[in-house]
């Protein structure tokens, strides 16, 4: 097996598509038959009944599309390069243009052979291991499936969620469940504050390359980098990639490459399943809408929030959060005194704009502090930044959404005067 992810993909969809074909074909008074000639040597010719098993599974399509557990099929061979190969052996003579419903076509033939022949759907799992071996040889006919894995801290799955699959090749997984994990992910997962006090999860990239080719580490580097920062930004929390990630290819040996990051995950924020679909969605929304690097305030504050999440010393990342801030509020220069209003006025509600401001206003004295090493205790630290780092995180996710204009400081200049017009 060369794709575990896409193997457990498509065993919950057949197994879901087999009882839900049960139960129209029990609606509907079974699966229609046609009559053919029988192969015999006899002389006399006989007959005998061969169920429409294909063309019934193609009547049905959109009862199975409607399952929760098509939408990751779908996706998954979408992005595969193989799937026009394996309609055409399946006997599909015109390949749809769009991968999508190419996808679409390539589930049903996939249904289509391992119900063969058969007046019931009943799950067969011999069946479902020779259709994705057939399907198997042709995604990857030629070609390696190459796999770059990385250790994710600050995060935990639902108790009943194994893997979730984010799409574009990325996928979360447990590593009790990941196939021959590399040994040293497991050093890796319990370095830092919360060793032992979570289960490791591995941020997998999976693709189908030439076995010639070099190992897709780059690539892995960009999306985990962008699946990061889009999990940064979608919940509270300090999550970090280890320093190390590790590259195989079709099962071989491990290799272990730097990834170049650092940090330490200081929280545990546990992703419920029924948020699952949302963080898929948010990764693709944020995925199309990074800005460039050097190209504006927002694209600078993002820089600065990463940086935040990368310190190993949390008063550092004060000023890394307190800079971000400023470049989106504060674009005079501290000396105008403007931010911590500027801030209540848009993230606060009108009856807790002094509290924030005041919060904020301690917040920039407190760089000070740290700064000549006078600085509180690391939890009253830690405090401090958290809340600095959540108020920079609304702000940038509400401008990438569209619900807040990149002009920050003028939205906020605006409700400010608003208010005063009000007194």
């Amino acid at each position: 097996m060369k794709n575990p992810t896409l193997h457990g993909l498509l065993e919950a969809f057949t197994a879901d598509a087999a009882g839900r074909l049960t139960r129209a074909a029990a609606s509907d008074d079974g699966v229609p038959f046609e009559v053919i000639e029988s192969d015999s040597a006899s002389a006399i010719p006989l007959y005998c009944y061969r169920p429409l098993t294909s063309a019934y599974i193609r009547s049905h399509l959109g009862l199975l599309v409607a399952l929760p557990t098509y939408a990751p099929v779908a996706r998954a061979l979408e992005h595969a390069l193989g799937t026009e190969a394996y309609l055409r052996t399946r006997g599909e003579g015109s390949p749809a243009e769009q991968p999508r419903e190419r996808a679409d076509q390539a589930i049903r033939l996939f249904l289509a052979r391992v119900f063969a022949e058969r007046s019931e759907f009943a799950f067969d799992p011999e069946a479902f291991s020779e259709a994705y071996e057939e399907l198997e040889r042709a995604l990857y006919l030629g070609m390696g499936v190459a796999e770059v894995v990385a250790p994710i801290l600050g995060l935990d799955l639902d108790a009943d969620t194994t893997e979730l699959v984010l799409g574009d090749g990325i996928s979360i997984v447990r590593r009790s469940s990941f196939a021959d994990p590399p040994r040293e992910t497991w050093v890796s997962a319990d370095a830092g504050p919360l060793a032992g006090s979570q289960t490791p999860l591995l941020l997998v990239l999976r693709i189908a390359q030439e076995r010639a080719q070099a190992m897709p580490v780059a690539l892995a580097r960009t999306r985990f980098r962008r699946f990061l920062t889009a999990l940064r930004l979608f919940d509270r929390g300090t999550f970090v990639l280890g320093p190390f990630a590790f590259s195989r290819i079709d099962g071989g040996e491990w290799m272990s490459v730097p990834l170049g990051t650092s940090g330490r995950s200081r929280t545990l924020t546990i992703l419920a399943a029924d948020q699952e679909d949302e963080l898929r969605a948010f990764c693709n929304l944020i995925t199309r809408r990074l800005p460039q690097p050097g190209s504006g305030p927002v694209a600078w504050a993002l820089g600065r929030f990463e940086m935040g999440f990368e310190r190993a010393v949390v008063g550092e990342a004060l000023s890394d959060f307190l800079l971000g801030l400023r470049a989106l509020l504060e674009p005079e220069g501290t000396a105008s005194g403007r931010l911590a209003q500027r801030l209540s006025v848009i993230c606060a509600p009108h009856h807790e704009r002094a509290e924030l401001a005041e919060r904020v206003a301690g917040a920039i004295a407190l760089e000070r502090a740290v700064i000549n090493g006078t600085a509180a205790g690391e939890d009253h630290l830690a405090g401090v930044v958290d809340e600095l780092a959540n108020h920079l995180r609304a702000i940038i996710r509400d401008v990438f959404c569209g619900h807040l204009d990149d002009d920050v400081r003028g939205i906020a200049d605006g409700l400010l005067a608003e208010a005063a017009a009000a007194l």
